[in-house]
C-alpha cells in the first residue's frame, strides 16, 4: 500500500515536532514560536493550544493521560522535563543531572511503571538562539535518562545510556523490554543508527544491538510502534541517499516498507484517528501531514503494570 501524505498545515518556518494523539485531537509543537498546536480533525483546523513553552520539542502522555514535554529554551526553569497543568500551569520534573543542567531535551516516552525515560542531546540551534553555542554546555556527555517516580511526588534521575552522542528519538518495544534508541548524529564523524538496548531488570540498558545503520545521510528524528511491534521512524533528508521517508522497521531491523514523504526532512509521527491507523507527521520547516495506513499504531499511553503504580516503588529501588 502507497502512503499518500496531505498537508494538513503548511511550513511556518521553523520546526514542527513532538506529535501526540490525545482525546480526539492531535498535539505537536512549534519549537522555535514556543507554541504547542492542536489539530482538530473534525474542523481540520489547526489553533494554538499552549503558549511560552519554553522551545518544547518531544511530546507524551503519562500513565494518567496529563501530557509531558521535553523543554529545551533559555529560561531558568527550560532545559527540563515537565508535565503540564489542565489549569495552564506546568511542573518541573527534572532539570539537572549531579548538580548541572541538562543539554536540550528532545524526546521522551513512559513505560507501564510511570518511569519516563528521555533523550537529551545538544544540536545547534535547536532551542533558540542561545543554543547556538555548544560552548554552553554543563554536561560533558549526550545521553538518555530514566526518571523514577518517588512517593512524594518527585522524580530521581539516572543516566542510562553511556555510548550516545545526540540521541534523538525513544520508543519501547511491545513487552517494554528492549529500548530502541536513534543515535542522530549530525557530523560526519558521528553515527547514525537504529540501535536496541536491552531494559535490565533494575531499570538499567544493557549492550546495544545495532538494527540499521544511515551511513553519511540523515538517520531517525523521531518513532513510534505499531501493534505489530513493528518500528515507523521518520528519516533522510533532501541532500541524498533514499531521501526522505518514512521507515518500517521489524524489531530486527529488517527494512519492511519505505514511504517517501513531500517534505525537506520529516521530523516525527504518530498514530491517531479512531481506529490508530492514520499516520501523523511533523517537519523541519513546520509542516504537519496526514496519510492513511496499512497500519496500526499501538495506543498510548500504557496500561500500567500497577494497579496505583504512584504507590509502589519501580524496580532500582
Amino acid at each position: 500500500m502507497n502512503w499518500t501524505f496531505e498537508l494538513l498545515d503548511p511550513a511556518y518556518g521553523g520546526v514542527a515536532e513532538g506529535p501526540v494523539w490525545q482525546d480526539g485531537n492531535l498535539l505537536f509543537t512549534h519549537i522555535q514560536a514556543s507554541r504547542i498546536m492542536c489539530f482538530d480533525p473534525a474542523s481540520k483546523t489547526v489553533r494554538v493550544w499552549r503558549e511560552n513553552t519554553n522551545c518544547a520539542n518531544g511530546l507524551c502522555l503519562d500513565l494518567e493521560g496529563n501530557l509531558l514535554a521535553c523543554q529545551g529554551g533559555e529560561h531558568p526553569q527550560a532545559r527540563a522535563v515537565v508535565r503540564y497543568g489542565t489549569d495552564g500551569s506546568f511542573t518541573v520534573l527534572a532539570d539537572q543531572f549531579q548538580g548541572k543542567r541538562f543539554n536540550i531535551p528532545n524526546d521522551l516516552v513512559v513505560d507501564p511503571y510511570g518511569r519516563i525515560w528521555f533523550s537529551d542531546p545538544f544540536y545547534e540551534g535547536a532551542a533558540g538562539p542561545w543554543s547556538k553555542d555548544r560552548s554552553l554546555m554543563e554536561l560533558d556527555h549526550e545521553s538518555v535518562y530514566r526518571l523514577d517516580p518517588q512517593l512524594d511526588g518527585s522524580y530521581r534521575v539516572s543516566r542510562v545510556t553511556f555510548d550516545t552522542t545526540r540521541p534523538n528519538g525513544l520508543v519501547f518495544s511491545l513487552d517494554f523490554q528492549t529500548l530502541y534508541v536513534a543515535q542522530s548524529g549530525r557530523n560526519p564523524d558521528e553515527q547514525r543508527q537504529l540501535r536496541a538496548y536491552p531494559v535490565q531488570p533494575d531499570g538499567s540498558l544493557g549492550p546495544y544491538r545495532l538494527l540499521h545503520d544511515f551511513g553519511p545521510h540523515r538517520g531517525i528524528d523521531g518513532m513510534r510502534l505499531d501493534v505489530e511491534g513493528n518500528i515507523i521512524a521518520t528519516a533522510g533528508w533532501e541532500h541524498g541517499g533514499p531521501g526522505p521517508s518514512i521507515y518500517v522497521f521489524s524489531p530486527s531491523g529488517e527494512i519492511l516498507e519505505r514511504h517517501p514523504v513531500p517534505t525537506r526532512r520529516p521530523t516525527n509521527c504518530c498514530f491517531g484517528g479512531e481506529d490508530l491507523t492514520q499516520l501523523y507527521v511533523t517537519t523541519i520547516d513546520g509542516e504537519l501531514f496526514r496519510a492513511s495506513t496499512n497500519r496500526q499504531g499501538r495506543p498510548l499511553p500504557p496500561q500500567p503494570w500497577l494497579s496505583h503504580p504512584q504507590q509502589l516503588m519501580p524496580p532500582g529501588h
